[in-house]
């Protein structure tokens, strides 16, 4: 496949992406805002992403898999488009909501569960000290 055709299939699978995640892909800014407050890298510009979605270019390996995290598909199907569409939970996590301080209860448990015991303690630390200051512990 050449790469022209491969940005056209990847771009028409992420608008597809992002349609079902109930995001807008013509509106680019709101696009890489959403896609920033996910991505642990240096963030992307409008421009980036108006040229994902228009074909003129391909995203890194580390953003397709923040994209695909974020829109609960599989990493494989986004870049390459074969495969299934969605992979495994376990594998992926879930899609997180809008907000980014909304996430589905049992993705923050199995994440919780992944942590090292001190950084365990840590996160806790951190609730308690949250809960004191809003008055609700």
């Amino acid at each position: 496949m050449a790469l022209v055709d491969e940005k056209q299939a990847f771009s028409k699978r992420l608008k597809d992406a992002l349609r079902k995640a109930g995001v807008d892909a013509a509106g680019y800014a709101k696009v890489a805002r959403e896609f920033n407050l996910r991505y642990g890298g240096d963030p992307v510009s409008t421009q980036a992403v108006r040229k994902w979605l228009t074909a003129g270019a391909l995203p890194s390996q580390d953003k397709i898999r923040a994209m695909a995290l974020w829109l609960d598909v599989g990493v494989h199907w986004l870049r390459f488009g074969d495969a299934e569409r969605k992979q495994d939970r376990a594998q992926v996590g879930t899609r997180q909501d809008a907000a980014p301080y909304k996430a589905d209860p049992a993705w923050v448990a199995r994440k919780f569960d992944s942590l090292e015991d001190n950084h365990k303690r840590m996160v806790l630390e951190i609730v308690h000290a949250l809960l004191r200051l809003e008055g609700k512990q």
